[in-house]
């Protein structure tokens, strides 16, 4: 244990705040969705034991996680795996029946992945500098792209975009050239080109087998819901529909129509930002993002603080991890993004990412209460 009254003194209590403030949200957007009051009552107990996780985290001396960091990137592909033989649960098998909860293991594997990568980039940072050569980064690949590659295959494409962005970010926090991002953009554009290709091509006998006949009817149904106004493209629609009744000053706390009546579909988890802009309107939605914003902005703060390079590393992955998240999230609720089962941080309703989430915080306040520690031995 390693705990001291001057770590306590560079604890950044506005991030605690703000997640308070989250919790504000997340309790009104919940109890205005279908389920109602109970699940937002449920919450408030995820919140408490989450709160219970952060404490708890910032106790242990975050460098103790990079000791663990192959440790439990390992539990988490086992638990990955796993889930294969479990029963498929909306079409994807992601999830553990525990009884009385449902537990996914996707969601833990997110910073047990960021946790082993910073340690293997740090590592080889300290030893031989910061790799030159495309091919010098292929462990980094090999660390994420395990994990990626099994989530999508339960399906779950939504979580699996995820891990690109935790990956895009801390490549570029690495120091990645500006060529090998070229490089990357070009092999990005020949793949859009040879989906296109398939697709039109070989719709039967190939690109149905890669991508599930669900997954391309959301897309369909994000680039146009007046395909199927009442089906895959309803959830859309009603979305639009709440969120502009909203307008200015939301209906209010006991009128919001769309969300409470069942026009929106999982408006308590998915389509959270739904309930909230009826409810609440444009200035409450505002005022929420402003604290995302503002969320994000301390932790990029301690990421360019932190002497450690690991520290540095695992906020900048946690940053790109909450912030695909974050801009999927609201920009599928909106038709700016097509829809995926990403769920909200911080606010939509479940035991196994909003425990993450707050794991996750207590890491990265754990770095930024010991960022000054090497100046001090």
């Amino acid at each position: 244990m390693d705990f001291e009254k001057r770590y306590i003194k560079q604890l950044d209590w506005l991030i605690l705040l703000i997640l308070l403030g989250l919790g504000l949200f997340s309790y009104l957007g919940i109890s205005g969705s279908a389920p109602g009051v109970a699940t937002a009552n449920r919450q408030l107990m995820w919140y408490a034991i989450g709160f219970g996780v952060l404490f708890c985290t910032l106790i242990i001396d975050y460098r103790v996680f990079r000791q663990l960091s192959y440790v439990v990137y390992a539990i988490g592909l086992v638990l990955l795996f796993g889930v294969f033989f479990t029963k498929a649960i909306n079409n994807a098998t992601s999830w553990y029946n525990l009884g009385v909860v449902l537990f996914q293991p996707s969601e833990p594997m997110k910073i047990f992945t960021i946790i082993a990568a910073a340690h293997y980039m740090s590592k080889r940072e300290e030893k031989l500098g910061k790799p030159y050569y495309l091919y010098e980064w292929w462990p980094v690949f090999l660390i994420v792209g395990v994990p990626l590659l099994m989530i999508f295959k339960q399906p779950d494409l939504g979580t699996a975009l995820v891990f690109c962005a935790i990956l895009a970010t801390m490549l570029i926090v690495g120091g990645i050239r500006v060529r090998h991002m070229i490089t990357f953009s070009g092999i990005a554009a020949l793949g859009v080109g040879l989906v296109s290709y398939v697709y039109m091509y070989h719709k039967d006998d190939i690109f149905f087998k890669l991508i599930k006949p669900y997954q391309w009817a959301r897309i369909e149904s994000w680039l146009n819901p007046y395909l199927d106004p009442v089906g895959q493209g309803f959830q859309l629609l009603q979305s639009l529909i709440a969120i502009g009744s909203g307008q200015l000053t939301g209906k209010g706390l006991n009128t919001a129509t769309q969300a409470s009546l069942l026009w929106v579909p999982v408006g308590e988890s998915d389509f959270i930002f739904t309930v909230i802009g009826e409810r609440l309107g444009f200035i409450g939605a505002g005022i929420m993002m402003i604290l995302f914003f503002v969320l994000v902005y301390r932790m990029i703060r301690i990421a360019m603080e932190c002497n450690d390079p690991f520290g540095a590393y695992v906020v900048s992955g946690v940053v790109g991890m909450l912030t695909f998240q974050i801009f999927e999230n609201i920009g599928m609720t909106i038709q700016l993004m097509p829809i995926t089962g990403l769920p909200l941080p911080f606010i939509s309703y479940g035991g196994s990412s909003l425990l993450t989430n707050f794991l996750t915080i207590g890491v990265v306040l754990n770095i930024g209460m010991r960022k000054q520690k090497l100046s001090f031995d």
